[in-house]
């Protein structure tokens, strides 16, 4: 739902043109910010403590190549 709008708006508002390696970037931070969510919804949800830490370490390399990305 949050995408669809964000593509209409974006189709509303079209900005400056984008090079390729803008966009390619742009759309390698929205996979890791959609991963990012998926694996905090999974840690609230989990309850074993191997999964979690899994979990954790996984969202801390998230973090990591989010901030790369910045």
């Amino acid at each position: 739902m949050e995408q669809q709008q964000d593509a209409r708006e974006a189709a509303l508002n079209p900005g400056p043109r984008l090079n390729p390696e803008e966009i390619a970037r742009g759309r390698k931070r929205q996979s890791l910010e959609l991963a990012r969510r998926q694996v905090l919804q999974q840690l609230q949800a989990a309850s074993n403590p191997r999964h979690r830490q899994m979990l954790e370490a996984a969202l801390s390399d998230l973090d990591g190549q989010l901030a790369r990305e910045t």
